[in-house]
């Protein structure tokens, strides 16, 4: 270790252990918020341009969503899985070990997606009538997913690397990655889809070659010696302590991530029950809808390194006062972003209509409208998941991810569309939300209590309590 790396930990260390947290959570967030926002641009700029080319090519983008989805799971359960570990040894001053957590979180991530890219290239055709394409959206389907196949090592790379650099703080350089390759994509679109007229494809290509540039440039400062961890092959360390920590948060973020893309794949298959409008109309509003979801999974990426690095550092007054602290800044977020959204929710969805289609505007505008009301309830959920994440609770973490996509979205979606239709199907994300909030909140009040234990006490050894014990089943 350097000099220079030497002073940059020993100032990360006092911004997370005595700055005023409502200080540090902005500074930590703001980057990743922006970063986050511009990983949704990627999809909206895709359907912008594509719906274009029509509603079923539309649908086709919305059908992909959940390939995309499935692929960047993977890559979070490796990256989340990390991240949180990391935070936490950084936290304990163990930089050695960090690093070599980081570099087998990496390569192993990019080996496992790449076999997953090549088994799903294989059988394209079932896979994307498996993920709802229906007969008229599936060549459009075929074409968009082959190149997003072809480009998943480096779209997996870019969610391990952004991950890693958010465990020691360094946002900023994952915002500058992400928003390099959203101007790169939106530059591409129109000039792979229209100038050279390659269609939907060409929507494809531009996401993977977006994809490959963020990669590089998230590489950047490890290959610098920038960062506070290492990155090299000399560091790749497949052992099996290793493996334990990464999955014991990673299994949870990637069942989270997964059971949304299934349930998108559910999703899909209900809405394309009712036609390619319904479809589209889905598609749609569920991408603007998650440009606010993504400001805010940005500030709970913010707040869960300060918390994880606060509680490897035996500070738990600092966790409970950074997610209280965090909590009041998203609902606050939620209720002024959701209102705007809600109220313009007609005219945003105009934009994505290839032709006059009322239905799609209207069914879209409810859907809307209908997630932003409950948008607060969402909101907190997703800060109350990333505590758990940050502290290392898998069980917690797992039963707050898989409630909003599995437990309470599915059986909404197949009750609630055969009960009352379309609009039934239009409601489902938001009674989602509301059942999962009744889940978190007591989750999270069982959680602050026993954190008050230690506060009190400080001194977790007599609580049987350790940061890595059996606190974090």
């Amino acid at each position: 270790m350097d000099k220079h790396q030497a002073l940059q930990r020993d100032a990360r260390r006092k911004m997370m252990l005595e700055e005023p947290v409502a200080k540090v959570i902005p500074i930590l967030a703001i980057p990743m918020i922006i970063a986050m926002l511009i990983d949704s641009i990627y999809n909206i700029t895709d359907t912008y341009f594509v719906s274009q080319l029509g509603t079923s090519a539309t649908a086709a983008v919305g059908v992909n969503d959940s390939l995309m989805q499935l692929i960047r799971s993977v890559a979070m359960g490796f990256g989340i899985g990390a991240s949180s570990y990391i935070s936490r040894l950084l936290g304990a001053k163990e930089y050695e070990k960090a690093s070599k957590v980081g570099s087998t979180a990496l390569l192993s991530a990019l080996i496992i997606i790449a076999g997953v890219a090549a088994i799903g290239y294989a059988f394209i055709n079932p896979l994307v009538v498996l993920l709802g394409a229906t007969p008229t959206a599936k060549p459009y389907s075929v074409q968009y997913a082959s190149f997003i196949l072809l480009s998943a090592p480096f779209t997996a790379g870019t969610v391990v690397l952004s991950q890693l650099l958010r465990s020691e703080g360094s946002t900023q350089y994952s915002m500058i990655g992400m928003v390099s390759g959203c101007v790169i994509n939106i530059s591409l679109d129109p000039l792979f889809i229209n100038v050279l007229g390659l269609g939907i494809a060409g929507a494809a290509i531009a996401t993977g070659i977006s994809k490959m540039i963020s990669f590089s440039i998230l590489l950047v400062p490890f290959l610098r010696n920038k960062t506070l961890i290492e990155l090299k092959f000399k560091l790749f360390t497949p052992k099996k302590y290793i493996y334990a920590e990464i999955v014991k948060m990673g299994i949870p973020t990637f069942l989270r991530s997964s059971m949304l893309a299934l349930s998108t794949i559910v999703l899909n298959n209900y809405a394309g029950g009712f036609g390619d409008t319904a479809l589209a109309a889905v598609s749609v509003a569920n991408k603007c809808t998650r440009l606010i979801g993504a400001a805010i999974i940005g500030l709970g990426m913010g707040f869960q390194p300060l918390a994880g690095y606060c509680w490897g550092a035996k500070r738990y007054d600092r966790v409970r006062k950074a997610f209280w602290t965090c909590s009041g800044m998203g609902v606050a977020g939620a209720v002024v972003l959701g209102t705007v959204m809600a109220l313009g929710a007609p005219k945003l969805i105009q934009i994505f209509a290839s032709t006059d289609n009322t239905e799609l505007v209207t069914l879209g505008a409810y859907i809307i409208i209908a997630q932003c009301i409950t948008m607060p309830l969402h909101v907190w959920s997703m800060i109350a998941n990333g505590l758990f994440q940050a502290l290392g609770r898998p069980w917690g973490a797992g039963v707050l991810g898989l409630s909003r996509q599995l437990i309470c979205l599915v059986p909404s979606v197949i009750v609630l569309s055969q009960l009352f239709g379309v609009y039934g199907l239009a409601s489902a994300q938001a009674v989602s939300d509301v059942l999962t909030m009744c889940i978190a909140v007591p989750m999270v009040l069982l959680l602050m209590k026993k954190i008050k234990v230690l506060e009190n006490n400080n001194n977790p050894a007599q609580n049987g309590l350790q940061p890595n014990s059996s606190f974090n089943r």
